[in-house]
């Protein structure tokens, strides 16, 4: 998926950009901010891992999502490469306020399928805004080996939400996912909104 050129919102589905405000804070915050990117690959891997274990019947989820998790823990492994060639350190990780306030959103009753649909959507959405993140700091850090780094970051990342999409209308109706989807996607635009900009992290 080539989202070089593209608008975010025609790509990536997302309804607001990142706040130009924030690469300019994330700059100065470097070994904050690839910290907070290393857990972030980490818990992609996870939560892949968590899906996999909890619809196992599914042949066709757990196939697609097993080489995610080898994917995103070689990108966190990545990134703590680049931490220590940098002689930074790994931090402590830290409270996510933008997945905290997704998950508040998420359905925590209803149907099963609901609630598989729900934790589907929320990984595409959460994976959509790394990748515009990562396009972000792709084009305006001042460090052009870090450009580099994170647009192949982007590109790697870019689809992988469309995957998670497209499991959910494996196992769902098209019409009730794209449906849910439109609902989470205004609801992100909500909370990007109203959370802090903080240039430590990712989200």
């Amino acid at each position: 998926m080539n989202i070089e050129n593209e608008d975010v919102k025609n790509i990536l589905g997302l309804q607001l950009p990142t706040d130009p405000r924030w690469i300019n804070l994330a700059e100065k915050s470097l070994e904050e901010i690839l910290t907070d990117h290393a857990y972030c690959e980490q818990k992609a891997a996870t939560s892949c891992i968590s899906i996999i274990q909890r619809y196992n019947d599914k042949e066709k989820m757990v196939e697609e999502l097993s080489p995610i998790v080898t994917e995103e823990w070689g990108h966190f492994r990545m990134v703590l490469a680049e931490i220590k060639k940098r002689k930074l350190k790994l931090g402590r990780q830290r409270k996510d306020e933008y997945v905290n306030a997704l998950l508040q959103f998420e359905k925590k009753g209803g149907s099963e399928d609901d609630r598989m649909l729900d934790k589907l959507l929320m990984c595409a959405l959460i994976e959509a805004r790394s990748c515009e993140r990562f396009k972000r700091l792709s084009e305006g850090l001042d460090d052009a080996y870090l450009r580099r780094f994170y647009r192949r970051f982007m590109e790697s990342e870019a689809g992988h939400y469309t995957l998670f999409i497209a499991l959910a209308e494996t196992y769902l109706p098209k019409q009730k996912v794209r449906k849910r989807w439109e609902e989470w996607l205004e609801q992100e635009a909500n909370i990007i909104t109203n959370i802090d900009i903080r240039g430590d992290r990712i989200h």
